[in-house]
């Protein structure tokens, strides 16, 4: 039974695959509602395709706001109602984010979430602004980091919890760029964004270092489109914007979006 869904997934995604489906199988014959840690998109589509596979559960997916990437979920048998369920997720501002010409980013702030022995999942999504950071954060330790938080990377910073519904998303830069390729493959098409020969960047795609929609994928031949989300480690992140038809020659034109 349990190699039937494993086809379905990486075989990175195993251990999560695992403990996702203890979820759903506690909520369908336990009676059991769970409230989970942050999960990211790949995670949450896998936990919704579990849930999906059985009528007795039912799942609930919020992030702290409309359009967040990363969210908790609450499982639950089918006939709980989980409207009123608190979804226990607390708001950090954190201030004082530029020190002269010092300006911190998103992986300041979350190395410095990081740095108090807290695990990513415990972490949703960060809004970085000119004048500080939004953070998203489970609810159980917003306490514990309202106390201790007082330095990202050598900035000195002050902290205070607001409600959720005083959050500032910040909106993400695009870099917008227009491209040439010969085929939507995805080796071709990280290669022009990263200005990076194809051969230097098929060995981090081959080597599990690439994921497309926060998938694994090692295929460097795998098709790309519109609105995929591609992530190499190490090089960043983009986005298809679009397909726009092709030239003369017989390639095909391409808009990205390179996040900044």
């Amino acid at each position: 039974m349990k190699n039937d869904i494993y086809v379905h997934f990486h075989p990175d995604e195993r251990p999560f695959v695992d403990r996702a489906s203890e979820w759903v199988d506690r909520a369908a014959f336990a009676h059991e509602m769970k409230l989970t840690d942050f999960l990211d998109p790949r995670q949450a589509d896998i936990l919704v395709s579990l849930v999906n596979r059985n009528p007795d559960v039912q799942i609930r997916l919020f992030g702290g706001y409309e359009g967040a990437e990363r969210k908790r979920a609450i499982l639950a048998p089918d006939y709980r109602v989980l409207d009123d369920e608190p979804e226990r997720i607390a708001l950090i501002q954190v201030s004082g984010g530029t020190q002269g010409h010092l300006e911190l980013d998103h992986g300041d702030y979350l190395g410095a979430l990081l740095g108090l022995g807290i695990k990513r999942d415990r972490i949703g999504d960060l809004h970085v602004h000119d004048d500080g950071a939004h953070c998203l954060v489970a609810e159980e330790i917003a306490d514990y980091i309202n106390i201790h938080l007082r330095q990202v990377h050598r900035v000195h910073v002050l902290t205070d919890l607001l409600p959720t519904a005083s959050l500032r998303p910040a909106v993400s830069a695009l870099e917008e760029m227009n491209i040439s390729v010969a085929s939507l493959r995805l080796d071709g098409i990280a290669s022009d964004v990263h200005r990076m020969s194809r051969t230097k960047i098929v060995d981090p795609i081959r080597a599990g270092r690439c994921r497309v929609n926060w998938k694994v994928e090692e295929d460097p031949s795998a098709p790309l489109k519109e609105g995929d989300v591609v992530s190499l480690q190490g090089l960043g992140r983009f986005k298809v914007l679009g397909v726009d038809g092709v030239t003369k020659k017989g390639r095909v034109r391409v808009k990205i979006g390179k996040f900044i």
